[in-house]
């Protein structure tokens, strides 16, 4: 093993996360997060930088619809099917790992022909890596270290995850310059590790038989035997106001993000900063974002609260008076310091929103309440894109109806948050 890799292996299983296995979902993840940043850096030319705003704004249209189908199959379809699956989490998180390996082959060739596989093979990389997102946030509560919080630890897989992005990022960049395939093979060979590496997790993570399907209602019913009460399968509602309004306050966010991510690429295309190109506007903006999610993520590792619902009250609150600010004094240092703010609350409110899921969702359904989580914040930001798209490009009014995004989110779910935050949660659901 080289210096480097001893070096990281120290640092991912620091402070018991070697004992507990969860330093190698740590490493794990940061292999995730490299296959697929390789991927982006391949497919980024192809939709908004080639072409006209007019033409742009239809291609990023019809790419919003395709990021909406694998999250409308996820939550019905692959949640539960994952929560089944005879051989477990491990073989599940290898699967999604050796699937994007094969279709980054298959864009491979797509992207040099332009051909009809572009779409439906990224369609397919989008399904994958959000069902290894759904068992990797399932897994974390069976590797927790004993001196670990949930918040915590999900921000160590994070920050992990986003320091191997920040190293292979530039990677997939040099690749590029050798041809568009070349990002496409560093991913297939960093996806085919990480089909080994899956392996490698404790066997605990695997799934435990029975479990059931996670509602957003808790109104399906069903018979214990004949002469037995029905009872209520359980769901995300049965475990009290906590993770639903989080989940709401989560949507906001994410809406809010969705929104800007799409009006300020197309305000700065045909309204650069001040002595900037459209391509070094944007680049500012989205490092900006970046740094925020990437602080959002290390201050998550480093907190210790117990009362993730204080946390999501709190940069909900912040990221609307930032929005409100940059709304009233547009300029473009205010557009990035709220770009860096909402990436910020962005993953500082999900982090605490998968502790209290993890928290309070039983074991039973743990996986498919992640999934159905995943898809109503993953909607909530195709809603925000689509209304980005179809605004004027006038900066104080989208910073506006922005502000008035996250402000409804956060004045709908504070009350009950702070309340549930007073009596210490609610506790697990019980399962009948």
């Amino acid at each position: 093993m080289t210096g480097a890799a001893r070096g990281i292996r120290k640092a991912t299983h620091a402070h018991g996360a070697g004992e507990s296995g969860l330093g190698k979902l740590i490493e794990l993840h940061g292999v995730n997060g490299a296959g697929d940043v390789m991927i982006t850096v391949a497919l980024a030319s192809t939709v908004f930088f080639s072409v006209p705003t007019d033409e742009a704004r239809g291609r990023v249209a019809l790419y919003l619809a395709i990021t909406m189908a694998p999250f409308t199959l996820l939550a019905p379809v692959v949640g539960p099917l994952l929560d089944r699956l005879p051989h477990g989490r491990r073989a599940a998180m290898a699967g999604a790992m050796f699937a994007r390996a094969l279709l980054a082959l298959v864009l491979s060739g797509a992207v040099v022909t332009g051909s009809l596989q572009l779409y439906p093979a990224a369609l397919g990389v989008l399904v994958a890596s959000k069902a290894y997102g759904v068992v990797r946030s399932a897994v974390v509560p069976r590797l927790l270290p004993p001196t670990f919080s949930l918040v915590k630890a999900n921000s160590r897989v994070t920050l992990g995850g986003l320091l191997a992005t920040g190293i292979a990022a530039p990677i997939g960049a040099g690749l590029q310059q050798i041809g568009p395939r070349w990002p496409l093979y560093g991913a297939f060979v960093i996806f085919v590790a990480g089909t080994v590496l899956s392996f490698t997790l404790p066997p605990k993570v695997d799934s435990a038989k029975g479990e059931d399907t996670a509602l957003l209602a808790a109104d399906e019913q069903h018979l214990h035997g004949p002469h037995r009460k029905p009872v209520k399968r359980p769901g995300l509602r049965t475990v009290g106001p906590a993770v639903t309004n989080a989940l709401g306050a989560n949507a906001s966010i994410r809406c809010l993000t969705g929104f800007l991510i799409f009006f300020l690429a197309f305000l700065l295309r045909e309204h650069p900063m001040t002595g900037q190109s459209a391509a070094v506007s944007l680049g500012i903006v989205g490092v900006a974002a970046g740094t925020g999610n990437a602080l959002g993520t290390a201050v998550g590792a480093w907190l210790r609260s117990r009362a993730p619902e204080i946390i999501i009250v709190t940069v909900v609150a912040c990221v609307a008076g930032a929005a409100v600010t940059a709304a009233v004094f547009f300029g473009a240092v205010l557009v990035a310091c709220l770009a860096a703010v909402a990436g910020f609350a962005q993953a500082l409110a999900k982090l605490s929103l998968d502790a209290l899921i993890q928290r309070d969702v039983p074991e039973l359904v743990r996986t498919s309440a992640f999934a159905r989580s995943e898809t109503l914040l993953q909607m909530s930001w195709v809603l925000g894109g689509a209304v980005g798209i179809a605004m004027p490009l006038i900066g104080p009014l989208g910073l506006a109806v922005g502000a008035g995004i996250v402000g409804t989110g956060w004045l709908l779910t504070v009350r009950a948050l702070i309340g549930s935050a007073r009596h210490g949660g609610t506790g697990r659901a019980r399962v009948a």
